[in-house]
C-alpha cells in the first residue's frame, strides 16, 4: 500500500491519507470543499461547493499520475438531495463523456457545516 499527499489539495486534520493505491486502485478519501491555500474560504453555494470538492479529487489524482477519465467510483454525500441538480450538472460538466459508476448518498449534516463531500476509486 502507498499513499499520496499534495499540497493542492487539503492537507489530512486526522489519521488519514489523502489517497493511497493498492492493488492497481486508487482510493481517494472524502474529500470536502476546503481551499487548499485558503482552508478558511467558504464556498458560497452548492455550485462552488462543488467545483472545489472536484478540483481537490483532480489534484490528488494527478499526485498519483491518474487523470480524471481514470476514475471507476464516485460517492457524493449531499447534505439535502434537493442540491443533487446543481450537483449533477457541475459533476458532468467535470466528467464530460467519462462516466464513472457513482452514488449519491443523501446525509443530515456533513463536517463543517458544508453541503457536500466526494469520495472516489481510480484506477491506477
Amino acid at each position: 500500500m502507498k499513499s499520496y499527499q499534495t499540497p493542492n489539495a487539503p492537507i489530512p486534520a486526522g489519521h488519514y491519507a489523502q489517497a493511497v493505491s493498492h492493488a492497481g486502485l486508487l482510493f481517494v478519501s472524502g474529500q470536502l470543499p476546503i481551499h487548499p491555500d485558503n482552508p478558511s474560504w467558504k464556498a458560497a453555494d452548492i455550485r462552488e461547493q462543488t467545483r472545489r470538492v472536484l478540483l481537490n479529487l483532480e489534484a490528488i489524482l494527478q499526485e498519483a499520475g491518474c487523470t480524471r477519465s481514470s476514475v471507476v467510483k464516485v460517492t457524493v454525500y449531499v447534505s439535502d438531495i434537493d442540491l443533487w441538480s446543481a450537483v449533477n450538472e457541475e459533476y458532468a460538466a467535470f466528467f464530460g463523456d467519462h462516466r464513472p459508476a457513482r452514488a449519491i448518498v443523501p446525509v443530515r449534516d456533513l463536517h463543517h457545516g458544508y453541503q457536500i463531500e466526494l469520495e472516489a476509486v481510480a484506477a491506477l
